[in-house]
């Protein structure tokens, strides 16, 4: 690597750079927010520079002479994509130089990556007292082919966002102030590894710009390409690195650290997790697990097809994770970062103002690939402790610091929209009767912020008897007050808390012969797509595992310590979401079946004692095994249960069921009835956004009364011009008598000029209005134009 040349006068200016602006700056966090903007590694023409944050060195009294940036450069036949591969890199070390915590180097002749070539790798390196090398991680890493734990690649972004397709779209709104994106109409939420066959940004790609094409031709829509038409945005789970397999392997196995041509053991990073599991470390870029190339440039792509697609573009909404960090973090980033343990891992240290700095430039950093919107995850999480009161304080300053951000794509600034789930005070015990869902709405300056309504919050059941009526008082603050809200009853978080509900409770049978097709139904139901579209304010969001009537479940393999439990407490979810059949199909849990588990009544009867054995012994695992083995007659399953078993059982299942939920799999069974339905459905909610406003004085909402065994809601609405519309949606319970539906508008309504605008699956084509007696999960649309 002899070209590659430590360039001292540069690195000099970099470090003279910083201790002037921690001099001058207003405070410490203005000098890190403007420090926190050249961390990481950067091309400047033939040059990079580097930064990192080091506070750790200082404290280990690290001296000056040991440290050094690494710089490893690949074989030239490197496949990034390969399942497992050796390679033997070329390493040299390059002096830094350093401003208090900070670490700066810059070189000539570094190779930086792009769509089309892998460039350097690179990390900091320290020598101990006994000569022992460690690393030093780039948390604002813009690539990692091997994850959060391995050195980064030198990336060129610039090159990344040359190339995008979608520049025009940006270009059209630069204007003289920062463009500011508002909420969009609707939301599809998805989960990329399981949205298609390929389970990668770029399948992902691949299927939107097919049905693009196909709706640009004119093409007939499949029951698969209506899941995606008629929303205005996609929101993936999150597309940050996360956690790794907690007992190995490595992705980046390298046992020499001194070797000036290192071999390093790399796997393609392979793990699966539903995306909020974050590490903090690498939150600037993409997962490398959801890259079919490893090229950070698939997130580009796909935001790319959504902003040029047909006819309406439709935006793209990150979802961040910032309001923890896995255990695993600890391993990744310096112990400053955090600030003590939480339920999830480790809360982070939103006081220390580089912290702060640094994680606000990781947001920066990957919202602009181009999000118009960003979803910001357990906004409640975000807390600080003050030790003069003893207590936690939300640090709603932090929210605000999120949304103040200014992005800049093609060479226009701009705001995204932002919404946060924030059940404050969730996780106390009366959250659910105490939140109000509005304290972010009520303490940021833009009056565009939204949060997830009560609804759409986490523990959500609508397929358990009474639900609906139960639920009535937040209905009425929905219609109040939930224009900022999110409304619908499907997400990865609900459609989850589905199918951990105990079969014995009061279940609406009504929606289906099986708990399978109950379930399918409770979440992906006419009735309450019609309440969410045509009924509700604020902004309706679907999820795809739901609409299309795929299965779910929280979804991680990397546990070694607590995956058995964690299996232990999803082993309910057998029970709703697996039939005999399903499981009996050849390509179905495969690898459970090669454990012993043949049939489903196989595994049904384990996970009859699983639960329970892991409550009684306190999760001793030697206990549960040994327990197990003397289960008379016999569990099937391993030969013999043992502690290494019971994991590997846990890992399984984990990741059979990661393929049993991916959406391609129930495509064969869509009731084009249901999908045409939805579809039209969410083109009406875009043909009446003022749909979106609060009720009105003059609007009505109300239940049938006498209730007598059903729930039927109907609903009245006035909007711009003339233009009303009428809903009549049966919720739940038992059929109507046959009523004349235009009968139960109130008696300020029009009682004439109505058309029917929308039938739910079940209501023959042939009807356009008249008596009928409605059956659960059925629903009436009507609009009058003036």
């Amino acid at each position: 690597m002899t070209d590659v040349i430590f360039d001292s006068d540069a690195s000099e200016t970099f470090a003279a750079w910083c201790a002037e602006v921690l001099t001058s700056a207003q405070d410490s966090f203005d000098a890190g927010k403007a420090i926190a903007r050249r961390l990481g590694a950067h091309l400047d023409g033939d040059r990079v520079s580097f930064g990192f944050w080091a506070p750790e060195l200082q404290d280990w009294k690290v001296s000056d002479a040991d440290i050094f940036l690494e710089v490893l450069r690949p074989p030239a036949d490197l496949e990034l994509t390969a399942s497992h591969c050796d390679a033997v890199f070329e390493r040299i070390l390059l002096p830094v130089v350093r401003c208090e915590a900070f670490v700066f180097s810059v070189a000539g002749g570094i190779r930086a990556g792009t769509r089309d070539r892998i460039g350097d790798f690179y990390a900091l390196v320290w020598r101990d007292a006994d000569g022992a090398v460690m690393r030093v991680l780039d948390p604002l890493a813009m690539s990692l082919p091997y994850g959060a734990f391995a050195p980064a690649e030198v990336y060129d972004v610039a090159a990344m966002h040359a190339g995008r397709a979608d520049a025009g779209y940006f270009e059209a709104l630069k204007a003289d102030t920062p463009h500011k994106f508002g909420p969009p109409g609707s939301i599809l939420q998805l989960h990329v590894p399981s949205s298609t066959a390929g389970g990668t940004l770029a399948s992902l790609t691949r299927h939107i710009q097919r049905i693009a094409t196909r709706v640009e031709k004119g093409l007939p829509l499949e029951p698969a390409d209506e899941l995606f038409i008629g929303y205005d945005a996609v929101q993936p789970l999150p597309v940050e690195p996360t956690t790794v397999f907690e007992t190995g392997p490595a992705f980046w196995d390298q046992d020499d650290l001194q070797s000036d041509r290192p071999r390093v053991q790399l796997t393609r990073p392979n793990t699966t997790n539903w995306g909020y599991d974050v590490v903090i470390s690498g939150m600037a870029t993409v997962n490398p697990v959801l890259l079919e190339t490893g090229r950070p440039d698939e997130l580009i792509d796909l935001i790319a097809a959504l902003h040029t697609f047909p006819g309406k573009p439709m935006s793209l909404v990150l979802d961040v994770v910032f309001g923890h960090s896995d255990n695993q973090g600890l391993n990744a980033l310096a112990s400053h970062y955090f600030a003590g343990p939480n339920m999830y891992g480790q809360n982070l240290d939103y006081k220390n103002p580089y912290v702060r700095a640094i994680l606000l430039e990781m947001q920066r950093r990957k919202v602009d690939f181009g999000a118009d919107g960003v979803r910001v995850d357990g906004a409640q999480d975000f807390k600080w402790w003050d030790p003069a009161t003893q207590a936690l304080h939300h640090d709603d300053d932090y929210l605000q610091e999120m949304s103040d951000i200014v992005q800049s794509v093609a060479g226009t600034p701009y705001r995204p929209w932002f919404v946060f789930e924030d059940g404050r005070p969730w996780p106390e015990e009366d959250w659910e009767l105490s939140s109000t869902y509005r304290a972010v709405i009520e303490g940021q300056r833009d009056d565009d912020v939204f949060q997830w309504g009560p609804l759409t919050f986490a523990h959500n059941t609508p397929f358990i008897y009474t639900f609906w009526v139960s639920k009535y008082w937040r209905i009425k603050e929905i219609l109040s007050h939930g224009e900022n809200w999110i409304s619908g009853t499907a997400n990865h978080d609900t459609l989850r808390r589905g199918t951990q509900v105990s079969p014995k409770l009061n279940i609406n049978t009504r929606l289906g012969e099986t708990r399978m097709e109950i379930l399918d139904k409770a979440y992906d139901n006419p009735a309450v797509s019609i309440l969410t579209y045509a009924v509700f304010p604020g902004v309706p969001m679907d999820f795809l595992n739901a609409t299309a009537r795929a299965s779910w479940g929280f979804i991680r393999n990397q546990d070694d310590r607590y995956g058995v439990k964690v299996v232990a407490e999803e082993a309910i979810s057998l029970k709703w979401q697996v039939d005999e059949y399903s499981y009996s199909v050849p390509g179905n849990f495969r690898r459970l079946k090669e454990l012993g588990f043949e049939t489903r009544d196989d595994l049904a009867r384990f996970f009859e004692f699983l639960p329970a054995l892991v409550d009684v012994t306190d999760y001793d695992l030697e206990t549960i095994a040994n327990l197990l083995n003397a289960v008379e007659p016999r569990l099937t399953g391993p030969e013999t249960f043992t502690v290494a078993a019971l994991k590997t059982v846990a890992r399984a299942w984990m990741d059979d069921m990661h393929e049993y939920c991916n959406v391609s799999h129930s495509i064969s069974l869509l009731d084009p009835r249901q999908t045409s339905f939805m579809r039209r459905l969410r083109e009406f909610r875009q043909a009446n956004p003022w749909l979106r406003g609060n009720f009105k004085g003059v609007d009505m909402f109300r239940y049938l009364e006498p209730i007598e065994g059903r729930t039927v809601f109907a609903a009245h609405r006035r909007g711009p011009g003339d233009r009303e519309v009428f809903a009549v949606c049966h919720m739940e319970g038992k059929p109507t008598d046959e009523i004349e539906p235009l009968a139960l508008l109130p008696d300020t309504a029009p009682q004439t000029g109505w058309n029917l605008a929308l039938r739910s699956p079940g209501i023959g084509d042939d009807y356009l209005g008249g008596p009928i007696s409605l059956k659960d999960s059925m629903g009436l649309v009507f609009e009058r134009a003036g």
